[in-house]
């Protein structure tokens, strides 16, 4: 909150908001198990400052968030509290100071048009059933957080018991789908006029707010219409029903996917029904990306335990947690590499636990690495902050040198989310691996020896700079009977995978294969070439962006690589995405 000081008015800044999401409490919501705290932790990490709860003809999600909080402040107050429900009561707390949450709804008008409400947060769910009752939401739906209600009330009486009641009345997804500027129709003008233009409207919520069309909705409704006389407040609203957005689905958002900045001078419910009332048209606009980073352990909890990822409460002698976190590190660095959250536990359903003294645990890390894994391992670690916690990392690359051993002699590998030590078998591939490598340094050419920074700086067979190394490249597309098959070649580890379907393909490849059907001829892509390198685009996929590239080789074919990380890139790459976006910044800036 902003204090107001006597004879100043309160600055002005921009607020990230967000009045359109579902929950739990909604019948078509896509996340079964999602718990409120989960919905509280996706607003955070999406940057939202003000959230509202937009259920289908019903306030149980409402209810039953407060009702969560009572009972564990009832239990707090009589000393019953147990550890685990205190840090969930403390986690409620600080987001509840971060984020201020709106009561509301998404009622479904006669004929199916869906119009928000959103109240004060000190409004009653009481006051709230009872308004919906008489809208004539009947008794027996009013916890059903459906959409289908029977005959209710029609538009213009909604708008009015909306606003009478205290509550701002926005039109919802106005030009789409249910939508009361009858997009797609031919008829109805009168009752396109009625419905845009009632007085007691205060804004329309649009999917096309970024448009730069002559036909986008806010243009048609700026008020130079002699027959649309109001110009009206247009702003943006996720409609989420689910926590992230769906891949590859761009009608399924998630929290906080379209979000409207307001030039607000406090977060106040106050404050933006000011600003919707006013014809200062100037202090709402899409929702602009942050510089600040999003919580990526939060994500990665959310993506849970997996072959690259592993979490650890703790990291203490006692009771061998230190000795399971240095067991994925030899496990990862034997593999492909992988992250170690320490701090936080794989369910993203419980609050982390943090680290009391993470300079401290760093150091003892640093020592504990070096001292007990063979051979030498150069790890990244770094003290990050998530949901209000200190968390540690510990980054590991895939190792050069395997095997590499724990305490001299055990040898770990990951497998799927568990590690585990190596069988007689595995530990011979190794053996046979290492043999193999020294073989080929004591035969090659004498020509050919360089030192180990000569090797790793070396350009790739056939390219002047060497190729990311992560990220995908489609390789071949051929049809068979009717069915399109490609060879996927993995940037990570080289490998080339054939006879890959869009259907069977995982989540970044299946992007890779949809991108390349669009990108197609690839001559006539706008690529930003730098001599032999190319940006074509950047992209936020699950809290990470990720930047499609290309390549000329010496022959002059163009390779494209999808979803390339910074991670895999080395520095001329860095260099030509760092140059891309911050001409990106600018265009935007002078767009402003």
């Amino acid at each position: 909150m902003v204090t107001k000081r006597k004879g100043k008015k309160p600055k002005m800044q921009w607020y990230k908001v967000d009045l359109h999401l579902h929950t739990p409490a909604s019948s078509d919501w896509e996340e079964p198990g999602t718990t409120f705290l989960d919905w509280l932790y996706a607003a955070e990490a999406k940057g939202l400052d003000i959230v509202a709860i937009t259920d289908h003809n019903t306030v149980a999600g409402v209810a039953h968030l407060r009702d969560e909080i009572k009972r564990l402040e009832w239990l707090e107050k009589h000393n019953r509290i147990r550890p685990s429900e205190k840090r969930l009561l403390d986690e409620y707390r600080r987001l509840g100071n971060k984020i201020l949450v709106l009561p509301g709804f998404e009622f479904t008008a006669t004929l199916g048009f869906h119009i928000l409400g959103i109240f004060p947060p000190e409004t009653s769910v009481r006051e709230l059933e009872f308004l919906l009752l008489s809208l004539n939401i009947p008794m027996e739906m009013l916890d059903k957080g459906s959409t289908e209600v029977g005959a209710t009330t029609d538009v213009l009486t909604a708008y009015r018991k909306i606003r009478e009641a205290g509550g701002l009345v926005i039109a919802a997804h106005a030009n789409s789908t249910h939508g009361v500027a009858l997009a797609g129709m031919s008829f109805g003008g009168q009752t396109k006029i009625a419905y845009t233009q009632d007085p007691n409207l205060h804004a329309l919520e649009v999917t096309d707010l970024e448009s730069k069309s002559s036909r986008a909705t806010a243009k048609f409704f700026d008020g130079s219409k002699s027959q649309y006389p109001r110009r009206m407040h247009c702003i943006q609203g996720s409609d989420a029903h689910r926590l992230q957005k769906k891949p590859n689905r761009k009608d399924r958002l998630g929290i906080g996917d379209r979000a409207t900045d307001m030039l607000l001078p406090e977060p106040t419910f106050e404050a933006i029904k000011e600003l919707l009332e006013g014809d200062d048209f100037s202090r709402t606009r899409p929702s602009r990306k942050r510089r600040k980073p999003g919580d990526k352990v939060w994500t990665a909890r959310l993506n849970g335990p997996n072959s690259t990822t592993s979490f650890h409460e703790t990291a203490t002698f006692y009771g061998g947690s230190m000795h399971s976190v240095l067991a994925d590190v030899v496990a990862f660095a034997n593999a492909r590499g992988g992250t170690i959250y320490i701090g936080v536990s794989g369910d993203p359903h419980v609050p982390p636990t943090g680290v009391q003294k993470p300079e401290t645990m760093l150091s003892t890390l640093k020592g504990e690495i070096k001292n007990r894994i063979s051979p030498d391992l150069r790890v990244e670690l770094n003290a990050l902050q998530s949901q209000g916690y200190d968390i540690v990392s510990i980054k590991v690359p895939a190792g050069d040198e395997k095997p590499y051993t724990l305490d001299g002699g055990h040898i770990f590998l990951r497998k799927g989310k568990e590690t585990r030590l190596a069988g007689r078998d595995e530990i011979i591939g190794f053996v046979k691996e290492v043999l193999s490598k020294q073989e080929e340094v004591h035969h090659r050419p004498a020509d050919s020896k360089t030192n180990h920074h000569e090797r790793e700086t070396e350009a790739a067979p056939g390219f002047d700079t060497n190729p990311p190394s992560d990220g995908v490249e489609i390789v071949l597309r051929e049809e068979r009977k009717g069915r399109l098959y490609y060879t996927v070649k993995d940037l990570r580890n080289g490998n080339m995978v054939n006879n890959v379907t869009k259907s069977s393909a995982k989540r970044l490849w299946q992007y890779a294969i949809e991108q390349f059907e669009q990108d197609r001829p690839l001559e006539a892509l706008d690529i930003k070439w730098d001599g032999d390198i190319g940006f074509i685009r950047a992209d936020n996929r699950a809290n990470k962006i990720r930047y499609d590239l290309a390549q000329k080789d010496r022959d002059g074919r163009i390779h494209v690589y999808y979803g390339v990380t910074e991670n895999g890139m080395g520095e001329r790459w860095k260099e030509l995405v760092k140059a891309n976006l911050a001409v990106s910044e600018q265009e935007e800036g002078s767009s402003d």
